[in-house]
């Protein structure tokens, strides 16, 4: 069913700090509802995994798995979703990794109501200026398009700005859809997830990059493809084929 709030996961270790970080979030008057806690990095990439949410807000100091690795493993995996870090340590080379990681924001606790909704601001702009952006795209889709006919659109969508930053969850909204059965519909017509054919067209691309365009750096090639972070995309790179990006143009120079 379709929604216009903002979901959150709140991922915080000490109790007392995340039932107050609950209460301030549902005080604020914002978009933003929390659907998700958790007192440990695992548990919250779990939930993660579970609600898909817009934002997750973490701890750096986290049990088991720390608020930056949390981070990068949502992004590996749910890269639609954005980031607000809280620390209670203002380690300047905590928050060079956050920023490295695309984190939106870096709070310091105790954390002010201020900032918070500041923070909480910034990220609603940039979803509903994604969501607009989203809305133009779909303008043609309305109650009459088929299930077929919506994930042939968004296909096509993926298939023009696969080197763009590409939000299901704001795409879905914009059609009036949940994430789920938005999901639903395109597996269905392409046998495969949308954010999995976003990455295989990605890498497809990355491939010829590789193979024809010696003169591009590594680096270069991920940012054609729409990967920023050159670690990042050596990470998803070797995970659909099998050897990094180097090794792959090594074997194309040297068969």
């Amino acid at each position: 069913m379709y929604s216009s709030q903002y979901t959150v996961i709140i991922a915080e270790d000490e109790e007392l700090l995340l039932t107050n970080l609950v209460s301030k979030i549902n005080n604020l008057g914002t978009d933003f509802i929390v659907t998700g806690q958790s007192q440990t990095g695992i548990q919250a990439y779990d939930l993660v995994k579970e609600l898909q949410p817009d934002l997750l807000i973490t701890d750096i100091r986290m049990p088991i798995m720390d608020g930056l690795t949390l981070i990068k493993n949502v992004k590996e995996y749910y890269p639609m979703t954005q980031f607000i870090i809280t620390s209670g340590f203002s380690d300047f080379d905590y928050a060079k990794s956050a920023i490295s990681l695309g984190v939106s924001e870096y709070l310091l606790k105790p954390i002010d109501s201020d900032e918070l909704k500041k923070a909480l601001s910034k990220v609603e702009d940039y979803f509903s200026s994604e969501e607009n952006n989203y809305i133009a795209s779909f303008s043609q889709a309305s109650s009459r398009s088929t299930p077929d006919e919506i994930a042939e659109m968004v296909r096509d969508y993926i298939v023009k700005n696969y080197a763009s930053e590409i939000n299901l969850n704001l795409m879905a909204k914009s059609l009036h859809y949940s994430s789920s059965y938005l999901t639903k519909i395109f597996c269905s017509r392409y046998q495969c997830t949308p954010s999995k054919y976003l990455i295989n067209l990605r890498i497809q691309k990355a491939r010829s990059l590789l193979s024809h365009h010696p003169e591009y750096t590594i680096r270069q090639v991920g940012e054609s493809v729409g990967y920023t972070d050159q670690g990042y995309f050596s990470r998803i790179f070797k995970r659909q084929t099998g050897v990094s990006p180097f090794e792959y143009r090594e074997m194309q120079i040297h068969p």
